[in-house]
């Protein structure tokens, strides 16, 4: 389950770039375009905190799944 919220995540983030840079391109509206892009950016930092490895090389997904902390 949580991996289909990660994958509509990135395509919501994708779905908003492309969105602020037609924004920008019909209206010239820099700011909310602008804070569009900011909103994707941390929705993929938070998918990258779900699924990329730590040093010890388990991803918090990879634990969630397994059942362990």
């Amino acid at each position: 389950m949580l991996d289909a919220v990660l994958s509509i995540t990135v395509l919501a983030a994708i779905l908003l770039v492309a969105g602020a840079y037609f924004m920008w391109r019909r209206t010239g509206n820099v700011k909310n375009a602008l804070l569009m892009v900011v909103l994707a950016a941390i929705a993929l930092m938070n998918v990258a905190v779900w699924t990329v490895p730590d040093a010890g090389g388990s991803a918090p997904l990879d634990k969630l799944e397994q059942g362990t902390r």
